[in-house]
């Protein structure tokens, strides 16, 4: 099993969770920097998992694939502050000194590493976990493979995902297409819900599916029924980009390959350093010992 970890979901849980009056020597937040790594340590002393890789966003701006092809994309987000943007650059130093993997790229998301290195893995025979609570990222699931939010030890399984989402794992990115994304600042069809999509999409598989049958829509169960097909066909240019951005991509730049990804021991004389400069205890040091004596 090969477990891929989305970085920020943890980072922002940690920086909204943990009050921000808890500084390093220099006055410096490190709150989200210390719930990562007790979210990371705990991981790795339960699971010993063997490979692992851990994506991180980087500030991408104008350099992103996906605002390259609509400019507001996420436009409708505040950008991370000053503090927090030191923490993540802390986390990623903390990531490799415990013996894991790490990636970001400025053009292509966490999602798009997280895809392409899943692809990889899987291509040496792996199932994939990928830790994270995001559900954007089903998409990428194959049978065997599983979506897990550790901190709660919700796992949706690829099986599990129609019961969860509404869709088949393959559809996802069409579903958010047609329902929008208000998270990532995507239109879709107006009007239509997360229950339409899921409706539309169990009669014909894929968008372009569902707008080679515009005829047979009017005929589902659907409220509204008869005016949706008129729907589709005027939001059908937002629909196209929208299905460009809701996709995840498996192109993505990520040198790592199997070697890489198995773990490694712990650098402890880092941690120490990192731990030091944080003003962290002696709980993580300690739980680093443990996990460099099994590793």
């Amino acid at each position: 099993m090969v477990y891929l970890i989305d970085a920020s979901v943890f980072v922002f849980r940690a920086w909204y969770s943990i009050p921000d009056d808890m500084v390093d020597p220099d006055r410096n937040p490190v709150n989200a920097l210390y719930g990562f790594c007790r979210f990371l340590g705990d991981f790795l002393e339960e699971l010993k998992p063997e490979y692992v890789a851990v994506a991180f966003d980087e500030n991408r701006g104008e350099h992103c694939v996906r605002t390259a092809i609509y400019p507001a994309y996420k436009a409708n987000r505040e950008s991370a502050p000053p503090e927090l943007k030191l923490q993540f650059e802390r986390c990623r130093a903390v990531t490799r000194a415990l013996g894991l993997a790490d990636c970001a790229d400025i053009a292509f998301e966490a999602d798009d590493l997280i895809a392409t290195l899943a692809a990889r893995m899987r291509s040496h025979g792996h199932m994939v976990t990928i830790l994270t609570r995001d559900k954007d990222l089903a998409q990428v699931l194959k049978k065997g493979d599983a979506l897990w939010d550790y901190p709660t030890g919700r796992r949706v399984t690829y099986e599990q995902v129609p019961e969860v989402y509404g869709v088949n794992a393959e559809q996802i990115a069409d579903f958010l297409a047609l329902t929008g994304d208000a998270v990532d600042n995507i239109k879709g069809v107006r009007g239509v819900g997360p229950k339409t999509a899921s409706t539309l999409l169990r009669h014909y598989p894929t968008v372009a599916d569902i707008y080679a049958n515009l005829d047979g829509v009017k005929k589902l169960g659907i409220r509204a029924a008869a005016t949706l097909p008129d729907k589709l066909i005027e939001y059908r240019g937002e629909v196209d980009v929208a299905q460009q951005l809701t996709r995840v991509r498996y192109d993505a730049p990520v040198a790592h390959g199997e070697p890489e990804l198995r773990r490694r021991p712990p650098d402890l004389d880092s941690l120490g350093t990192l731990y030091d400069s944080a003003g962290f205890g002696e709980g993580l040091r300690r739980q680093a010992r443990r996990i460099s004596a099994v590793a």
